[in-house]
C-alpha cells in the first residue's frame, strides 16, 4: 500500500475530490503542511506527495508523477508578502514555516523587484503577524486570506508579481514519488481524482466556504480563476525559470543545483 500526502490546504481539495476513495488497495491519503510533507518523503515517511516544487529541486524524490499540481498565472491569493515598509525598504521578512516554495520566490521577487537580500525569520503556524518583529511578513494558504486588519505600506501577491515580472505561471507544487516506488497507475488515478475535483467545484465550494469564512462565489472563483491544476508547456517554462533564479540567488547547493532534470520535460 502507498503512503500519499497532500495538502491540508483549501487549494487542494479540486486535487483530493474523492482521492482516498480511488485509493483503495491502491494507497493511502494523509494531509500536512507543504513542508512537512517535503520531510515525511525525505525520510521515507511517505511514498509519494503532493511537495512544494522547490524541494523537489532540492532533491526530495525523484520524479514527477502526474500533471496535476497547484499553480497559478495571475493573482494566486492564498500566498501574500504584506509589508509595514516599503518593499525596498524590507531589512528583515518572516516567512511562513507552511510553505518552502513560496518563501523562496519571496526572495526571489525581493531580490529581482529590488535588489534585496533581508534577513529571514520563521512565522510559526501558531503567530500572527503583528507578533512578528519583522518588517514584512509572508503568509500562505488559508490565513493569507485573511490578511490582519493593520495598516500595510505595500501588499504583494506573489503569484501576481510573478507573472508581471516573467510573463509564465507559478507552479507551487506537483506529485513527487521516492525512488523505487512503483507507480505505474497512480498518475491515472491522481489525474482522474483532479478531473472529477474540476467538474465539481459548486459542490466543493458550498462545502468549504462557510468553515474557511468564505462566500460560496468567492470560493467558486479561486478555484476557478486564481488557480490551474495541470502541468502544461508553459508552467513546465515557470518551473525551469524558477529553479534558475533559485540557484542563482543561493537557494539551492551546488549539488542541488546540477540535479538531473527527472520529469522528462
Amino acid at each position: 500500500m502507498l503512503r500519499i500526502g497532500a495538502v491540508s490546504y483549501l487549494n487542494t481539495k479540486p486535487l483530493i475530490y474523492g482521492l482516498a476513495e480511488r485509493l483503495e488497495g491502491v494507497g493511502q491519503l494523509s494531509l500536512n503542511l507543504p513542508s512537512r510533507l517535503a520531510e515525511d518523503l525525505a525520510l521515507g515517511h511517505l511514498d509519494v506527495a503532493l511537495i512544494p516544487s522547490i524541494e523537489y529541486f532540492r532533491g526530495v524524490g525523484t520524479r514527477i508523477v502526474s500533471d496535476a499540481a497547484i499553480a497559478c498565472h495571475g493573482p494566486v491569493w492564498s500566498v501574500r508578502l504584506l509589508s509595514r515598509v516599503p518593499m525596498g525598504q524590507i531589512k528583515r521578512v518572516a516567512l511562513d514555516e507552511g510553505s518552502r516554495t513560496s518563501a523562496a520566490l519571496a526572495k526571489i521577487l525581493l531580490f529581482r523587484c529590488h535588489g534585496l537580500k533581508p534577513e529571514s525569520i520563521t512565522l510559526p503556524m501558531e503567530a500572527t503577524p503583528e507578533q512578528m518583529d519583522a518588517d514584512a511578513i509572508l503568509l500562505i494558504g488559508d490565513r493569507a486570506m485573511h490578511p490582519p486588519a493593520d495598516t500595510y505600506a505595500e501588499i504583494w501577491d506573489l503569484g501576481d508579481r510573478w507573472c508581471e515580472l516573467t510573463g509564465l505561471p507559478f507552479v507551487f507544487a506537483m506529485w513527487v514519488a521516492r525512488s523505487g516506488i512503483d507507480t505505474v497507475n497512480l498518475g491515472r488515478i491522481l489525474e482522474a481524482a483532479r478531473d472529477e475535483g474540476l467538474a465539481h467545484l459548486s459542490e466543493i465550494s458550498a462545502t468549504e466556504a462557510g468553515p474557511h469564512g468564505l462566500t460560496t462565489n468567492d470560493l467558486s472563483r479561486y478555484f476557478s480563476q486564481h488557480l490551474q491544476f495541470q502541468l502544461e508547456a508553459k508552467q513546465w517554462e515557470g518551473l525551469r525559470l524558477y529553479r534558475q533564479y533559485a540557484e542563482e540567488l543561493g537557494l539551492l547547493r551546488a549539488s542541488q543545483a546540477n540535479m538531473l532534470w527527472t520529469c522528462g520535460h
